[in-house]
């Protein structure tokens, strides 16, 4: 139970670190005073007459000889406030602060300072409790209840200080809600790092090492202060409890701040807002949080924000990602995700990124089980539409769009790009592989612009493939092919009455291969049933398995011959020829999306090893691994593609003439892009009911402009006719 214990009145700001803690030698001061980034020289006794002016000001201090100031010093500034332990101020001038149109002036009034280090010309007013903190030059504190830092203070970092027993580690317990696949939190994690440790669960070397290796990262040693940057305000705010604050932030009003490392710069300024509480959590550089959010256990990537109440529990929110209003508990979530909407949740996921949740959504309901050990896992760009929900535990591939329906049971959608409907009138789940392709081209090319658009991030950990076309999707594409033509020469089978039981899956590909190689008319009457997509006993249907097809193999070709194209780019010696002797390689068919990286399975498998020898020793040395492989990416996709570019050719020698038909149908392909860009957004602006809230098509007009005013659906055009001109330089190199 809670109690009040009794100290002499002379303890106040002496003895911060326990006795027992303090090595031989040293004060209480010695980690205080490698913190400061002040000189030692700059500070100074007061005079007797600058004493007298503060007195006479309504300043006390329990020993005026702990109070060291540096010139120029202005004891006027100082008023109405108390002192104790060693207080070491900067310079104070007859000066002002103003950010914003709050004015104040530099010096401290109706304070209790504790300990403390203060920069040059900072203004602390009305802060009832200020204790083992130094604060940067030209920093504003205004109006704080309390704002302290313990002896044990980790900053939301998962690490032990000396002395403490392991029940007192923070964990985020991310994917799902049983703690199984925990992390330890750590300032400058990135969300490959908490993947990888979360999801190689069996790896024992792997997880002893990451455990070692976070334990190390903070010294581990009691004493450290709270540091506030320089040109920081923090107004009207309640209580701030061991949290570390970068420059430049700007905190106003928030409840409680507790076991933090807020990250800021001028170039990258974090704001937290009204009615914040957060505690026990990391938060990146240029992130935004305001307006009753709530986060505990967590880790906020950086340029990422939450907004108008959202509540964010033992959870990692990637870089570049919104989430306003929502519940979102135990999960790991990459880069790039979007969620706006109050009556939406996310329950013990991993959501790859490039994602977006809607009004409704709700994602990972245990309804369907007594245990909480299940799990959701959904590739990049994973849209559940408006009041769709799912039941752990469901896959799904990339960029999978969800209908509006009550999922009822578990799922594994292995079709990239499709759309999903649950028809109950028929009691059958609907899916259309490759949907975004066939029918909202301007939302899929949007997707790789607008996620690239949006990086604001001035420094990048890890870089991200945003690109919807890329070996992790492709890879999965192939996998979908082969499903269809498996899956449709079954449904032929099953037509004439031919027994399928006892076929080898290969001439049953090949079969299925003649059919989508003949005429559209002699698949579309099959009825081509899914298997294993779904845990239940009711038909599973793939519509239009035909177009779905041969849009997959359009969006290899494309891939394949836009990716040689940069290539050939980048290398303008290069022809056909000599590009092919580079980047003739078997395929790499197994990518891990690790944070938002692609990266071959082989290199994570050795990564993971590095790492559980010992040879990768430091969290530094593991994100200068992840740059090292995204150096290597960009020639891995090109060898990738090149390979990609002989299966769908079915030969390993290819000749000048492929290449030049791959060109031409490139030059299709861009063309259809272009004119489904302009027919998908097209259908807005034809649709009646959207016109039914103008008077006319003037006012519609002149609200919304026409589809040719649209700015991205220009610049698609741009490309394309960039895109052309590419090619015809290209054949004049063969």
């Amino acid at each position: 139970m809670d109690h009040v214990s009794i100290f002499p009145a002379d303890s106040i700001g002496r003895n911060f670190i326990p006795k027992e803690f303090l090595p031989a030698g040293n004060d209480e001061y010695y980690l205080r005073n490698t913190q400061v980034p002040w000189p030692k020289d700059r500070w100074r006794k007061l005079r007797a007459d600058e004493i007298e002016l503060l007195v006479q000001n309504n300043n006390t201090s329990d020993n005026w000889n702990d109070l060291l100031v540096t010139d120029p010093f202005d004891p006027k500034r100082i008023k109405n406030s108390n002192f104790f332990g060693m207080i070491r101020l900067g310079c104070i001038q007859n000066v002002n602060l103003k950010h914003h149109d709050l004015q104040v002036p530099a010096g401290i009034s109706n304070s209790v300072v504790i300990s403390c280090d203060i920069g040059d010309n900072v203004a602390i007013h009305n802060v009832r409790y200020l204790a083992h903190y130094i604060i940067g030059d030209q920093s504003m504190v205004l109006n704080v209840d309390e704002m302290h830092t313990t002896d044990h203070a980790k900053f939301g970092n998962g690490v032990l200080k000396e002395g403490e027993p392991e029940s007192v580690r923070i964990w985020l317990e991310l994917m799902n809600e049983t703690g199984s696949r925990s992390v330890l939190p750590f300032d400058g994690m990135i969300t490959a790092d908490a993947y990888l440790w979360a999801k190689y669960r069996d790896d024992t070397a792997l997880q002893h090492q990451l455990k070692a290796i976070t334990q190390k990262s903070t010294d581990s040693r009691r004493g450290f202060y709270g540091t506030v940057g320089s040109q920081c305000v923090i107004k009207n705010s309640q209580i701030l409890k061991d949290v570390k604050i970068g420059d430049c932030c700007y905190i106003k009003g928030a409840n409680k701040l507790k076991n933090l490392t807020i990250n800021s710069s001028e170039a990258e300024s974090t704001q937290i807002g009204e009615g914040v509480e957060l505690i026990n959590g990391i938060i990146g550089y240029g992130c935004h949080i305001f307006y009753g959010s709530k986060a505990v256990r967590f880790i906020l990537g950086n340029n990422s924000s939450l907004k108008y109440g959202a509540r964010l529990i033992h959870s990692f929110l990637g870089d570049n990602s919104t989430i306003s209003c929502c519940e979102v508990l135990n999960n790991l979530i990459f880069p790039a995700h979007e969620q706006h909407h109050n009556n939406s949740f996310l329950i013990a996921s991993v959501v790859m990124g490039q994602s977006n949740l809607a009004a409704g959504a709700t994602i990972g309901s245990n309804h369907n089980s007594r245990a909480n050990d299940n799990e959701v896992q959904a590739g990049r760009g994973f849209w559940p539409g408006l009041c769709s929900s799912i039941k752990h535990s469901c896959r799904f591939a990339s960029f999978v769009l969800l209908s509006k329906a009550a999922y009822p049971v578990e799922m594994d959608i292995p079709f990239p790009f499709s759309l999903l409907n649950n028809n109950e009138s028929k009691d059958e789940l609907e899916v259309m592989p490759a949907f975004w392709w066939m029918y909202n081209m301007y939302a899929l090319a949007r997707n790789t612009w607008k996620f690239q658009n949006r990086d604001n991030r001035k420094r990048k950990v890890q870089h991200i493939e945003f690109d919807s076309l890329a070996p992790d999707t492709v890879e999965e594409i192939f996998h979908a092919c082969r499903l269809l033509e498996l899956w449709t020469a079954k449904a032929d089978l099953r037509r004439r009455n031919i027994a399928i039981d006892g076929k080898p899956e290969q001439e049953l590909m090949r079969l299925g291969q003649e059919l989508f190689a003949g005429p559209e008319l002699q698949v579309t009457p099959l009825e081509v049933l899914g298997e294993n997509m779904e845990k239940s006993s009711r038909k599973v249907i793939i519509q239009k398995a035909y177009r779905a097809y041969h849009a997959y193999q359009d969006m290899i070709r494309y891939y394949c011959v836009k990716t040689l194209l940069d290539y050939l780019k980048t290398n303008s010696n290069e022809s056909w020829s000599t590009m092919s002797k580079v980047l003739a390689n078997p395929r790499q068919t197994r990518w891990i999306n690790l944070g938002g990286q692609l990266i071959p399975e082989d290199d994570v498998d050795r990564l993971r090893a590095d790492i559980g020898s010992g040879k990768l020793a430091t969290w530094e040395e593991i994100h200068h691994r992840y740059q090292s492989l995204w150096n290597e990416y960009p020639l891995q996709k090109q060898k990738h593609a090149f390979a990609s570019f002989c299966a769908m050719q079915g030969t390993h020698s290819l000749t000048q003439e492929h290449w030049n038909t791959a060109l031409d149908r490139a030059i299709t392909i861009q063309e259809y892009i272009r004119d489904q860009v302009t027919l998908s957004r097209k259908k807005d602006f034809d649709n009646l009911f959207r016109q039914n809230t103008y008077r006319n098509l003037a006012e519609m007009t002149a609200s919304i402009g026409t589809v040719e005013d649209n700015n991205f659906i220009q610049q698609v055009r741009t490309e394309t006719d960039a895109f052309k001109k590419l090619v015809a330089e290209i054949r004049k190199r063969n």
